[in-house]
Order: C-alpha cells, then sequence, then structure tokens
C-alpha cells in the first residue's frame, strides 16, 4: 500500500509549487526535504537579529509564475529602482527606467555611456524585448549573450555587462541569449523586490498546508518508491525536486548542468543608508571593475526589516557579491581586505569599521546557460519526475513553472 500518491524529494520551490497543485487537485503527497527548513536555494537565515538572505536574490513580480502562485501583497514587496548606480570616478550616476522614475531622466541624459545612436540603438531593443508576450524572443539561432550586446558599444561594456554579470554570475557573458533576454524583458516590465521577511517568506507561504518532512535524507528513489536513511516509503509516482548535482546521483540518465558560483560579504555599515547611495535601494556597479565585486547593494534601503531590531536606525545592512566560492571548481575568493577596498570605491567612503555580519560562499548559485539549452525539458526520465529551475529557465520563474508542469504531468500519470 502507498503512503501517498505523490512523494516530492526536495522543498525548493519547484517541489513546492509542484505538491501545492497536486495537493489542490486532490492527490496526497508527502515533500521530503533534507535540510532544516524549505526553500532549497532561496533561504533566509537571522543573525544578530539581521536578516540575511543566501546571496542576494530579488523576486520579479513580473514573472508571471509568481503573480499565479503566490500572495504577492502578503509578502510585503519592497521594491528597488529599476536601474543600476555607476561609479565613475568620485562620482556616481544613476541610470534608471525615465519611465518609471522621471527624476532620473536628465543623469540618464548626462551619464549614459555611448554614443547617441548606440543608446537609440538600445532603447528600441529594449522597446522589443518588452512588446507582445515575449515569444519573438526565442527566434532565430541562439547566441552568447555578449555577441547581441556588442552592437551597443561602450553601454554594453558599462552598464549591460557589468550589470548581467552580477545576474547571471557569468562575467564572460557566454550565456544564452535567449535567457539573458527573457531576464532582461522582466527586468524592463517589474520592479524587481525584496519581501520585508526575507526571501525564506517565498518557500514559506508555498509550504503552507503542505505535509513537508525536513531533516529527512533520501539516498534512493524508483518511480513508485523512496528510500531514506529511515526506510522505504512508497507512492503512486515520485518527482525529485532537488538541486541538479543530487538529482543526477538519484536519477540515472539525467543531464546535470554546470553551475555557477559566487560569494556574498554581508557588513553591517556604521552610518546610516542615507549616507549610502543617498537613501536609494539600487545596485550598485563598477563600470571600470576596479576590484572583484560584481555589485553592491544597501539592502536596508530597500527593506528595513532586515535591520531587525531598534537601535539600527544610524546604520546599514550592505550585501555585495563576487563571482566564485573559493572550492574547488570555482574561482578564487578575494579576501576581506580586497574586498573591503573596492566597497569604499565603490560606496566613496571608508568602510573600516563596517562590521561583517556573514561571507556566504555559494558554490551552486544559479545553473550555467550556454547557447542552445533548452527551456522545455522532458517531464520524466526512467519513470521518475524531474522538476527544477535546470529543466526550464534557470530563475524563480522557471522553477515555479517546472513544479507546475511536472504536477500536470503526474496528474496525467495518475489518471
Amino acid at each position: 500500500m502507498s503512503e501517498a500518491d505523490v512523494i516530492v524529494v526536495g522543498a525548493g520551490l519547484a517541489g513546492l509549487a509542484a505538491a501545492r497543485l497536486l495537493t489542490a487537485a486532490g492527490r496526497s503527497v508527502i515533500v521530503l526535504e533534507s535540510a532544516e527548513a524549505v526553500g532549497g536555494r532561496v533561504r533566509s537565515e537571522v543573525i544578530d537579529g539581521l536578516t540575511l538572505d543566501r546571496g542576494f536574490q530579488l523576486l520579479n513580480p513580473a514573472y508571471p509564475e509568481a503573480r499565479r502562485v503566490l500572495d504577492l501583497d502578503a509578502l510585503q514587496l519592497r521594491p528597488f529602482i529599476p536601474g543600476v548606480l555607476l561609479t565613475q570616478g568620485d562620482e556616481r550616476h544613476l541610470i534608471a527606467d525615465p519611465r518609471r522614475r522621471p527624476s532620473a531622466l536628465f543623469s540618464a541624459a548626462r551619464f549614459t555611456p555611448g554614443t547617441r545612436v548606440e543608446q537609440m540603438r538600445f532603447a528600441a531593443y529594449a522597446a522589443h524585448l518588452a512588446s507582445g508576450d515575449g515569444r519573438r524572443i526565442d527566434r532565430g539561432p541562439d547566441s552568447a549573450i555578449g555577441d547581441r550586446l556588442a552592437i551597443f558599444g561602450a553601454l554594453s561594456d558599462q552598464v549591460l555587462a557589468p550589470f548581467l554579470a552580477g545576474v547571471l554570475f557569468d562575467d564572460s557573458m557566454t550565456t544564452s541569449r535567449r535567457f539573458a533576454e527573457f531576464l532582461l524583458r522582466s527586468f524592463i516590465l517589474g520592479t524587481p523586490a525584496l519581501p520585508a521577511m526575507g526571501m525564506q517568506a517565498i518557500p514559506d507561504q508555498l509550504a503552507t498546508g503542505l505535509d513537508v518532512r525536513t531533516r529527512t535524507s533520501v539516498v534512493d528513489v524508483s518511480p513508485t518508491s523512496v528510500t531514506t536513511l529511515d526506510g522505504q516509503l512508497r507512492a503512486r509516482a515520485v518527482v525529485v525536486a532537488t538541486d541538479p548535482a543530487t538529482a543526477g546521483r538519484l536519477v540515472p540518465g539525467l543531464a546535470v548542468p554546470t553551475m555557477r558560483s559566487g560569494t556574498t560579504w554581508w557588513h553591517l555599515a556604521d552610518m546610516p543608508g542615507a549616507a549610502l547611495t543617498g537613501g536609494l535601494p539600487v545596485l550598485v556597479v563598477d563600470p571600470a571593475r576596479r576590484g572583484p565585486l560584481v555589485n553592491t547593494v544597501v539592502v536596508s534601503n530597500a527593506a528595513a526589516s532586515y535591520l531587525g531590531g531598534a537601535g539600527r536606525g544610524e546604520r546599514a545592512l550592505v550585501a555585495s557579491t563576487a563571482l566564485g566560492a573559493g572550492r574547488p571548481g570555482t574561482p578564487a575568493t578575494p579576501d576581506e581586505a580586497t574586498v573591503r577596498r573596492h566597497l569604499g570605491v565603490l560606496h566613496g567612503v571608508n568602510v573600516d569599521h563596517w562590521e561583517t555580519v556573514a561571507v556566504q560562499r555559494i558554490s551552486a548559485t544559479v545553473p550555467a546557460v550556454p547557447p542552445g539549452t533548452s527551456f522545455r525539458q522532458t517531464p520524466r526520465i526512467g519513470g521518475i519526475f524531474v522538476a527544477g529551475d535546470h529543466r526550464d529557465t534557470a530563475s524563480i520563474q522557471g522553477a515555479l513553472v517546472s513544479g507546475r508542469r511536472i504536477a500536470h504531468a503526474a496528474l496525467k500519470a495518475l489518471a
């Protein structure tokens, strides 16, 4: 006799999305998770009252699947400015979407890199990405995004490439054009934000009402059973929704993508957020690449709730990211002194007394997406359903869509 209609292995966004849909369809579902909490790569922790996400992450409420499955109002989203703050010498210039931030128009007109022709060319390109339902992005042969953006000259080198390096965890710009343009379209249409209580609020919301069993390690799966360290559970269908490496171990024949890596430093600054980026919640990038950081952001300028308890009004929480995690197979992680020097350049202040709250070395941030990657992988391998952002677009949108697709496939198989 089966313990459940479906057992889902992995309580990341894809697994939780699949479990919710299956449960809503009247199926009995058990979700098994090896960690102590749900979320997978979308996690938060609290250290000394400060909320720290697992690496700097954002939710784009323009994602169609996020609007479909999440209660966005309940997340109390705290928006960021749709743009970047460029550091050029001792000056900082806000490059933002003038449609949503008219005050940035003058700064953008004066300081946006590139010739007028290149700027107009990019404006037409952005309008093209934003129009329609996005299907036109898939037209034509795929290529590296760097090749596509090269026609924008200095605008690409000094704005687009530094911005995308932090989003894609790829400073070589060899990521799939189709995937990068999907992300660019999302940024053009939406305003990325943080849940007031941290990114952990997203999986916590999805997990509400589900039978989730944490601290349960799975060692083997079959189309109708899951073996844990404590024994075997039987089901009519099994969904593997773990990280790609674990999925590859559990599902023979599964193609496992290369994972990008990164390191995020969380600092508590000895100054208010108003003294950093003018109090603006905006991503800071360095066109001149004078150090290892691909971006830095004053998180508390968007979500003051990340500061936790009272008495921190004169301080700010800053997240800064470099590529690589200093582990075998990943680029070396820069030392603290090098990071602080670059932070001082990026923010234009003395950072000697900033407190290092945490250094997160993440060897698997997002799947690499080379040109030619298929965004609609087969849902079933050897009788086992497989979900995850590595089976769709490598994003929160992709994880949620993959969960839905796998749930529908499982329901069809169970009918």
